[in-house]
């Protein structure tokens, strides 16, 4: 395996020697096969084993370049008719090839840094005007939007005084009581309300 890449480097630094010597050319049309087969040629033969400049690989590989590759500006696609291929979405992208005259850079704003979150547990939570229960705050929130699936670490930053392990740990212990739900990993949401029917009561005759 090591001989096989030692001989591709060799043959792939030859080609490149070989296009630099020409300015202008560039090393991707040069073919491959061909100086393996040139480089083949002169083993058996024995020629060629000490040479100065780009050798006759590189001559060989000159003579022979592949022309100029067009610009790939459109969005590759199946030529099949018959593929388990989805068909390309309209993305806004050309269908056919394109001069590109210029490009247009975007730079975006970094997302804004999570709030941080206490190192330690606040056994009990004492601030102005909050003197309800941790679990009565937490479903109070989320039965006020009962469609919204909240992430554990929203609801610790709501809370204010536990940390993010201990805010896993009351979730878990409020899903199993049955009075939150896991919509699913790390996602929870209230619970929806039950609906009672009223029986009626016939009128006695």
């Amino acid at each position: 395996m090591w001989s096989l890449l030692t001989l591709y480097q060799l043959l792939r630094r030859a080609m490149v020697e070989a296009a630099e010597s020409r300015p202008g050319t560039d090393p991707d049309r040069c073919g491959f096969t061909i100086a393996l087969q040139t480089a083949r040629d002169l083993l058996v033969r024995a020629e060629g084993i000490v040479e100065q400049g780009i050798g006759a690989i590189g001559r060989r590989v000159l003579s022979a370049l592949s022309p100029e590759r067009r610009p790939r500006v459109r969005t590759r696609k199946v030529k099949s008719p018959i593929s388990r291929y989805a068909e390309r979405k309209m993305d806004g992208r050309p269908d056919g090839s394109r001069t590109v005259t210029s490009v247009t850079i975007t730079l975006l704003q970094p997302p804004p840094s999570p709030t941080a979150l206490p190192t330690t547990m606040v056994r009990e939570y004492v601030g102005a005007g909050q003197t309800d229960h941790r679990m009565t705050r937490v479903l109070t929130v989320l039965r006020a939007e009962p469609e919204r699936q909240w992430r554990a670490r929203e609801i610790a930053e709501l809370l204010g005084d536990v940390t993010l392990i201990t805010t896993y740990r009351q979730l878990a212990r409020w899903t199993e009581r049955g009075l939150i739900r896991r919509i699913r990993t790390g996602r929870y949401a209230a619970v929806a309300p039950t609906r009672t029917t009223a029986l009626r009561t016939r009128p006695k005759r």
